[in-house]
C-alpha cells in the first residue's frame, strides 16, 4: 500500500518531469476559454482587487493569469518545483509557493484571509484520504461569502498510469464521486451553489462552485 507521503512525492516528481508536456508557455484556445468561463464566476461574485489562491496552480497558466489580468491579486500554490519556476517567470504579477497541501506546515492561511479559492484538475490528485481535511481548511480560509471553484471526481477513482502524456514517469489519481465531494463540501460549511459535468474522452469530472456562507 502506498503512503500518502509517497504519492504526493511521486505526483512531484511527475509534473517536474511532464510540465511542458502538459502545458505550455501559453493556453490554447479551447482551454483558455473553458478555464475563463470557470473563471467568471470568480469575477463576478468576488470583490474587484480581492485576493484569491489557486491551489495546484501549474505553471500558472491559463488560471492564475486570467485572475490577475482580471486584476485579482493571486497566491498559486503547487506541489512541482518545476511548475512553480515556470510560473514565476509566466505570471510575474502573482505569487507562487511550492508547497505539498496535505501538509499545513508547508501552506496555511490565517482564517477568513481570502475572497475566493480554486483547485481546477488538482484535489484529484491528493490521496484520498487527505482530501476531506483539505477541503476543511480551504473553507476555513474564505471569508463569508467567498467561492470555492474546483473539478472534482465525477465518479469513484484511484489509480495510476505509467507512460503519461508520453513521458517516462508514471502519474497517480484518487477521488470520490461528486455525491461524496458535495458531502464535504456542506459539511466544512461550504453551500454548494453551482455543478456540472465537464467530458473528457469516455468519462469526465464534476465542476463544483461552492460559497462559504
Amino acid at each position: 500500500m502506498t503512503e500518502p507521503h509517497e504519492q504526493v512525492e511521486r505526483i512531484r516528481a511527475g509534473y517536474n518531469a511532464l510540465s511542458r508536456a502538459y502545458r505550455g508557455d501559453v493556453a490554447d484556445g479551447p482551454t483558455q476559454s473553458q478555464y475563463a468561463g470557470w473563471l467568471g464566476w470568480v469575477r463576478d461574485h468576488t470583490p474587484e482587487g480581492g485576493h484569491v489562491v489557486d491551489l495546484g496552480c501549474g505553471n500558472g497558466i491559463p488560471a492564475s493569469k486570467w485572475l490577475v489580468d482580471n486584476g485579482f491579486r493571486v497566491t498559486g500554490v503547487d506541489v512541482s518545483d518545476e511548475m512553480i519556476e515556470r510560473a514565476h517567470t509566466l505570471v510575474p504579477g502573482a505569487t507562487f509557493v511550492r508547497a505539498d497541501l496535505t501538509d499545513p506546515a508547508e501552506f496555511d492561511l490565517e482564517d477568513a484571509s481570502i475572497d475566493a479559492a480554486i483547485s481546477l484538475y488538482a484535489l484529484i490528485h491528493i490521496p484520498l484520504e487527505c482530501q476531506r481535511g483539505v477541503i476543511g481548511r480551504i473553507a476555513r480560509w474564505l471569508r463569508p461569502g467567498g467561492l470555492l471553484v474546483a473539478t472534482v471526481g465525477h465518479t469513484a477513482w484511484q489509480g495510476r498510469e505509467q507512460g503519461w502524456l508520453g513521458g517516462s514517469v508514471e502519474m497517480w489519481w484518487s477521488h470520490p464521486d461528486a455525491s461524496t465531494y458535495r458531502d464535504w463540501l456542506e459539511e466544512a460549511g461550504l453551500e454548494v451553489v453551482h455543478e456540472e459535468f465537464v467530458p473528457e474522452g469516455s468519462s469526465g469530472h464534476q465542476l463544483m462552485i461552492a460559497r462559504r456562507a
